[in-house]
């Protein structure tokens, strides 16, 4: 092994403290998943090679290994191909790392980047249709002060597509309601980004403001009772309530499972389905790699498909398409 490559320990902890915290500045939840992975790992090689974590090496982490350890999550602790997939993504975020770092190991390391996700089905992505939307915003009583802050709240949430984490962390000083009407939000990893205030919702959080004592820009927008930061059980707390409430004048909420988040899907399908580009929804949603906005044009087409279907009379015989020749017609068998 090359004296002046870097030892894996080393490689490994400046992956975390360089890379990620300070590089990347990924969130303390992606690092405290990717950090899981590695105790994961690093007791599985000492089991499966018989070497202490200080004593491993980069060019121990080949394909063999790296599968070897996949199919142990599987089958020994039970984890579904989703988790499964999640551990190897942090593993190749690590492996791609460190080929920039150790050109001696580039071999080993590319056989095991070569190792694919596994797929898995998904799960149906929900969402409101606007009457429901509509019905949850009103729900909350505007004569009282929880009330009209749940009303900008959810306003806010479907305006936005915020996660809830950036909504309940927002500050008065971070909205601007005058002119050109937007709200400055704070990502994963700290990224920030700005998402236009619809003229309705500019209205909702003006009224809301007039009754909010603490008008200081670094307070909270949307506070708790006492002034402090609202926690994300308390959201979904009023908002599990907001529902019930709308579900008396809106049967279809009876049958959904509506979370926050519920109208961060909502707001990407709704600006699909009136024609804004995904790139667009990409940087509305913050989604640091726009494949990631794919998940709702699949369901949307998937959503179509199924109305398409229900048109067609049952005893129609759709039209096959016939291959013009021989290849074709092999292809199309494949």
């Amino acid at each position: 092994m090359n004296d002046l490559a870097p030892s894996f320990p080393r490689l490994l902890q400046s992956f975390f403290v360089e890379h990620l915290c300070q590089q990347r500045a990924v969130s303390p939840c992606t690092i405290a998943a990717y950090r899981d992975t590695f105790k994961l790992l690093l007791t599985f090689a000492e089991r499966s090679i018989g070497k202490s974590p200080t004593e491993l090496s980069l060019s121990d982490f080949n394909a063999d290994m790296v599968l070897g350890f996949l199919d142990h999550l599987e089958r020994d602790r039970g984890n579904s191909s989703r988790s499964r997939n999640a551990r190897l993504s942090a593993i190749r975020s690590f492996l791609k790392y460190a080929a920039h770092e150790d050109l001696t190991a580039i071999t080993t390391i590319e056989r095991s980047l070569a190792i694919p996700q596994k797929r898995h089905d998904r799960p149906v992505l929900g969402y409101l249709t606007r009457p429901e939307v509509e019905a949850i915003i009103s729900a909350p009583d505007s004569g009282t002060w929880a009330g009209r802050r749940d009303r900008a709240l959810f306003a806010f949430l479907y305006n936005t597509g915020a996660r809830v984490s950036e909504a309940i962390g927002l500050r008065v000083g971070d909205v601007v309601l005058e002119i050109a009407p937007v709200a400055h939000l704070r990502g994963k990893g700290r990224k920030r980004r700005s998402v236009p205030i619809w003229k309705e919702t500019a209205k909702t959080l003006r009224r809301w403001l007039d009754h909010l004592d603490d008008k200081n820009p670094e307070a909270y927008l949307f506070p708790s009772s006492l002034g402090g930061r609202i926690s994300r059980s308390n959201v979904t707390q009023r908002l599990s309530l907001a529902v019930e409430a709308a579900s008396r004048t809106v049967p279809s909420l009876k049958k959904k499972s509506i979370s926050p988040h519920t109208f961060r899907h909502t707001t990407a399908m709704h600006l699909l389905q009136s024609g804004v580009d995904l790139t667009v929804i990409a940087l509305w949603l913050g989604h640091e790699d726009p494949s990631t906005t794919h998940i709702y044009m699949e369901a949307d087409l998937a959503m179509k498909e199924a109305a398409l279907s229900r048109l067609q009379p049952v005893a129609s015989q759709g039209l096959r398409y016939r291959p013009p020749d021989r290849l074709k017609a092999f292809l199309q068998s494949l």
